[in-house]
């Protein structure tokens, strides 16, 4: 059987080097030639076994580390220039994997100014936002990746497209689906595109949720994905081909800076024409005035889900026909926000989703129930708060349940309006702030960061309820 090879020239230099050997006396010690000792130190020569095995004899070196290390040196600076600052830098790994096999040391050193970079680009972000809380205007920027170049314009503005959502329901209403839309949808599909859906078992489609097969004119759906998001998935389909024009003149409106982010913002604007659609404006606006605002009648009148419909009532913002300006955030267990969208754009200074005495956070210790909060800001600001778990597509035996919680809210001054006003009498207000970073709430038991808006603690004699004190 051939002896693996192994290359390590670099880190035998760095030991032969804290040894305070020379290429001779280290030669001497292995038994080979100083001539072929500089020629592994080269990588021109590989290490064998018995090599190895005396180099660990002799210089009690650890096996695991010197076959090890530069693996794990390479995938962390693969991290490091996966940022937006240096993507496009390297035209491959080989680079990277020669950096860490050379230079660990400069590996370590890179590692670390990554490390203090970020760290002060959070804090740069976080001062940022407090001061445009306050009224003043900001130039700290960053590099944005297309998907955040993307969130940031859909989430500081309204979640309303007037063209869109008009035009889809001039179709809605010309299709005249009756009670039966996934059906009125695929009948428009095959006859005026000869597009046919089909509906695929999940060992033949097992990575994807949809696939538009363009040669045989197929739409295939995976079986994991509900009624519901099946539906919208036609939908999808439907809008992209009917309602073309609208969503590319705002999508042209927008003025994204790169193609893949105005790819991006097409899928969005697509959700949205499909929610518009499933739901039709008018129709929806009067039935959520009358269910005062229940998302759950709303889902069963129009045989949508609790996302569609709550994400379907941020988007109520038409002019002399406004509801109630409601806004979301969908999080997963892990804190990881996947959306927002709101009336006035979420309002991140006011209301960041990073207090995690937020209902949307307790909510996943409650799979399925409504949680209803009211909730009080530093600033004197309240809040209605609906949250709720989301269940994902349909996971195999073997496979964890992927699930989410999304967050439904608005100005505590619109709660009489909606039918979770008598939840909130019942209870007091919930004591909540911005991100930690940004809070100044005094004794908090949930703290998980100190502010940076004021200096930390240091009294040794003195310590607070929070696990980060402050001055």
């Amino acid at each position: 059987m051939a002896e693996n090879k192994i290359f390590a020239g670099p880190k035998v230099r760095r030991i032969r080097n804290t040894l305070g050997l020379t290429q001779t006396a280290m030669a001497e010690g292995l038994s080979i030639s100083p001539s072929y000792l500089n020629l592994i130190e080269r990588n021109q020569r590989p290490l064998t076994v018995q090599l190895l095995l005396r180099l660990a004899s002799v210089y009690k070196v650890d096996l695991d580390e010197l076959q090890g290390e530069s693996a794990g040196n390479a995938r962390q600076l693969r991290e490091v220039f996966a940022d937006p600052l240096l993507a496009g830098e390297l035209p491959g790994d080989h680079e990277l994997v020669e950096i860490a096999d050379s230079a660990p040391n400069v590996v370590s050193g890179i590692l670390k100014l990554h490390r203090a970079y970020r760290e002060q680009a959070a804090r740069l972000t976080d001062l940022a936002d407090l001061l445009a809380r306050e009224g003043h205007a900001t130039t700290l920027s960053g590099t944005l990746l297309p998907m955040d170049e993307v969130r940031d314009k859909l989430e500081g503005r309204p979640n309303y497209f007037g063209a869109i959502d008009e035009a889809a329901e001039r179709f809605h209403a010309a299709l005249a689906p009756g009670d039966d839309l996934p059906s009125a949808l695929k009948g428009w599909l095959r006859k005026e595109h000869g597009v046919v859906v089909r509906l695929l078992p999940v060992h033949t489609m097992p990575n994807l949720r949809r696939r538009f097969d363009r040669h045989s004119m197929r739409l295939f759906l995976s079986e994991r994905l509900s009624p519901f998001d099946q539906m919208r998935e036609i939908a999808m389909e439907t809008v992209q081909l009917a309602l073309q024009d609208e969503i590319f003149a705002e999508l042209n409106l927008l003025a994204f800076s790169t193609a893949e982010a105005k790819r991006i913002a097409r899928f969005e604007l697509a959700r949205y024409a499909a929610h518009a659609l499933m739901m039709p404006y008018e129709a929806f606006h009067t039935a959520a005035q009358r269910a005062r605002y229940d998302v759950d009648v709303l889902r069963s009148r129009f045989g949508v889900s609790y996302e569609q419909a709550a994400n379907r009532l941020t988007m109520l913002q038409r002019p002399g026909k406004a509801g109630v300006p409601f806004f979301m955030l969908e999080i997963d267990n892990a804190g990881h926000r996947f959306r927002r969208a709101g009336a006035q754009g979420f309002p991140q200074a006011r209301f960041g989703g990073g207090c995690p005495k937020l209902g949307v956070h307790s909510a996943f210790a409650q799979p399925g129930q409504i949680l209803v909060d009211r909730v009080e800001m530093p600033d004197g600001g309240a809040f209605l708060t609906v949250s709720r778990t989301l269940e994902g597509p349909q996971g195999a035996f073997a496979e964890r349940v992927r699930r989410t919680a999304l967050l439904l809210a608005c100005d505590a001054a619109h709660a009489e309006e909606t039918v979770y006003a008598e939840a909130v009498r019942r209870d007091g207000a919930v004591a909540v702030g911005t991100a930690c970073r940004l809070c100044e709430r005094q004794g908090c038991l949930a703290r998980a960061e100190p502010p940076v808006t004021r200096p930390v603690g240091l009294d040794e004699m003195v310590a607070g309820l929070s696990l980060f004190d402050f001055q």
